[in-house]
Formats: C-alpha cells, structure tokens, sequence
C-alpha cells in the first residue's frame, strides 16, 4: 500500500499538471470579457415518483418490486438564455441514465428543442433506492419499461414549462462544507497479512466536502432557484430497502425547498463522488425506532441546512452572464471490467464531457461515475472561480479513476472500463475546454 502522503502527492500532481497547461492556453490569448446582455432563466419541477411498483435501481441482489413510498421523487430543471444561446440544467431523483436510455432521452430532448449536445446537462443524483430506467423490451419489467417511456414525454414537458418561463434574472454563487460525505475505499488486513480494499469506511480517506450553492433569483429579490453540488452517493439506504426515496441529496432537495418556500426550486447535482458515500451507508430501511432519527433524514437535513446556511450569505448577484457551452465525446483508453490493467489492442471506451459557462460560473458534466480526486484537480485547474462538477451527467459509463488507484484495486477499479491513464486525459481535456470557452 502507498502511504497518504505519496496518494496525496499525486492527488496535488495530477491538479498542478493540468493548471500549467492551461495557464499556457491562457497565456496565448486573453479571456473574452464577459456580456453585458441581461441574462435570462427559467425553472420547472415535476413529480417523477413511479405510480407503479418497479425494479429498483443500484443493487444486483435486490429482484423484487418497490414495495411503498418515503418521499417524493422529482425533475427540476433550470434553464438559461442568453444573446440567443442557451443552456438547460435538468437534476432528476434517478440513479442516472444507464443501458442505452441516456440516449434514448437525449435525442428526443435536443431533437424537440432544438438544443445542441453541448447546451444539455441530463443528469441524475444517483439515488440507489429509485427506479431503474429500461428500453430493453426482452429484459425490462413492463413497469419499469413503461415508467422509462413516461418519463421521456414527462422530461419534455418540464422543460418546455421551464423554456417558456423565461424572465431576467440575477445569478451568484456561495461556498460551504459538509462532513456527511465519507471516502469509503477501506483498507481491511487480513489474517496472513493480506492488504484488500473493501466497501467501508475510511474516515481518513480524500473527500470533496465543499457545498457549491448557486442562487438564482429575479431583480425584484424573488428566489426561483437555489441549484447545488456536493459530492457523495446518495446509498445511505441499501439492497434490502424497496421503499422509493431519493435517499440524502433527495432529502436535501426537499428540505431546502421546504425551508425557502414560494416556487424555489432546489436541484441537485451529484460532485465527483464514486469513492465517496454518505456516513451512514447501505441501511436495510428507514429506522422507525421511536426517538431515532432515519440517517437519510438526518444526513440529508443536514446537508440541506448548509445549503440555506450558504445561499443566505449570498450577497453578490449579477444580472448578466455570457453563455458558452461545448460538448465532446472522448475515447479513452479502455480495459476489461473485473481487471486492473488495459490489455494490448483492447479497445477504447467512449464518455461524454459536456462543458458550460454562466458568467463567471462554470460547469463540466460527465457521463460516469468520477472519483473525488479527479473532481478535485479539475476544480483546482479551472479558470472559474466556483466550478460545477456534475457526475452522472449525459451518459453512464461506469467509474472513472485515477491512475495511482489501480494499484491500490477496489471496487471501483475492478468494475471500471477505463485503463489507468483514462483519468489523466479527462482531467486535461476538461480544464481545456473550460479554457476555450
């Protein structure tokens, strides 16, 4: 095993490299200043919760049907506009897009609104105790294949009220932290002295703890959104549960628009979190024990509260904001999940990077699960001051991690599709693009 240290030092490496590369991009040429053109957005929330039992998401060893429901799933979407270009953010209680359906979705949104790829952030918060999504007619449960087509006129529908909702509005963004995120790559030695990376806890782990809280609100004061990120799964509750929930970030969206009132709209977005699960981790079921608060509730709360703490130090907004947005599909260095190491000729994997401006703000969406150090050396080397990594987003790959982990091995290594080397690129060609916008 390397020791902290050393993991840490190509943790620092990995985001030092990227930052000098793109401290040359921008020696070449000087940053566009920004509009001046009064920018534009619109919101819409709409209730997803399946009306029928379904497969549930997130655990091979859970076959059955949901069996009730905790809380309500939603999709929220938050829409910009601006000098005629456009960017849509939609946050879905999903567990995100896999098995053909992040496309499936995709083209019937970009092709109804005439979106580009690069203006489209489809992305989910990972919830392990929500539907699983099919287009898979031979295999899918009908429920759940009904449940997937319902969703796709239900996704088009809550963004056209979002598109049609446009008004002038004033955008700024605030920092906090939260503890309820904990690196769960834990080190267990067993009795021959054998080293293994299990599933766990380890509270002396690298995680992302910041809380990135955006506020959107009208020039009269009305608040329409409150958008955050934070990294962590949402698997407080695990394989044995079949209540419907969208688990801690859910818990967080609801508490946060329980709290803010009005319209307020509260979206998700899951950081560079698959190393990283909450505390209290793959329950069998909401704890009903009187006086015990269930962990989702209590993390989620949690996690909420900071969000309001945050967005109420909010000050600084800002009634423009150029758009820029761009979209590229990389073919990385691949591997055979269940190994470690790429094998001669095996062939690439494809994973969707979609990158976006606000203003000052920026985002970068990715099709897979990223582990918290590659969000971290992305945000490091971003040439915005506050920077969205949204996971989950625009495709489902698998996991993403960095290079010196798979020695390490684990969970996520085993599984992943990428090569070792995979990480580095996306890291690169990330802050690249955020540069070039």
């Amino acid at each position: 095993m390397r020791t902290p240290s050393l993991v840490w030092s190509k943790r620092i490496s990995m985001a030092v490299t990227a930052l000098g590369f793109c401290l040359f991009l921008t020696a070449a040429r000087a940053e566009p200043a920004e509009s001046q053109d009064v920018l534009h957005a619109g919101t819409a929330k709409v209730d997803i919760t399946p009306k029928k039992p379904v497969k549930m998401a997130g655990y091979a060893s859970r076959t059955g049907l949901s069996k009730n429901v905790h809380d309500p799933l939603s999709a929220r979407v938050v829409a910009f506009e601006n000098d005629g270009k456009r960017f849509v953010l939609v946050s879905t209680d999903l567990i995100g897009f896999y098995n053909g359906t992040a496309e499936h979705l995709r083209s019937a949104i970009l092709h109804e609104f005439k979106l580009k790829p690069s203006e489209l952030f489809l992305s989910a918060i990972h919830t392990h105790s929500g539907p699983s999504l099919t287009i898979d007619k031979k295999k899918g449960h009908p429920n759940n294949l009904e449940y997937t087509e319902n969703l796709k006129a239900t996704l088009i529908k809550v963004i056209h009220k979002a598109l049609d909702n446009m008004s002038p509005v004033q955008i700024g963004v605030g920092t906090g932290y939260c503890p309820i995120g904990a690196n769960r790559r834990e080190l267990t030695i067993s009795a021959n002295g054998a080293s293994t990376i299990r599933l766990g806890r380890n509270p002396y782990g690298p995680t992302d703890k910041e809380v990135l809280v955006m506020k959107v609100a009208k020039p009269d004061g009305a608040v329409v959104a409150a958008a955050f990120d934070y990294a962590t799964h949402a698997t407080c509750l695990g394989g044995k549960n079949y209540t419907i929930s969208g688990d801690v970030l859910g818990l967080a969206e609801q508490f946060v628009e329980k709290i803010l009132g009005g319209e307020t709209i509260a979206p998700a977005f899951a950081g560079a979190s698959g190393n990283i699960d909450p505390w209290f981790r793959v329950l069998p079921a909401f704890n009903t024990e009187p006086g015990w608060v269930p962990e989702p509730v209590l993390l989620g709360t949690m996690l909420g509260e900071e969000v309001v703490h945050v967005f109420r130090d909010i000050k600084e907004v800002s009634p423009g904001g150029e758009i820029g947005t761009a979209f590229a599909t990389l073919r990385l260095p691949g591997k055979p999940r269940g190994e470690v190491d790429k094998k001669a000729n095996y062939p690439p994997t494809a994973l969707n990077v979609t990158i976006a401006r606000v203003g000052d703000i920026g985002f970068v969406g990715i099709g897979c699960e990223v582990l918290t150090e590659i969000g971290i050396a992305i945000k490091a080397a971003s040439p915005y001051k506050h920077t969205f990594v949204i996971t989950h987003c625009n495709g489902a790959a698998g996991y993403l991690a960095p290079e010196h982990l798979h020695i390490e091995g684990g969970y996520e290594i085993r599984s992943s599709r990428f090569a070792p080397q995979a990480a580095d690129i996306v890291v690169k060609r990330a802050v690249r693009m955020l540069h070039e916008l």
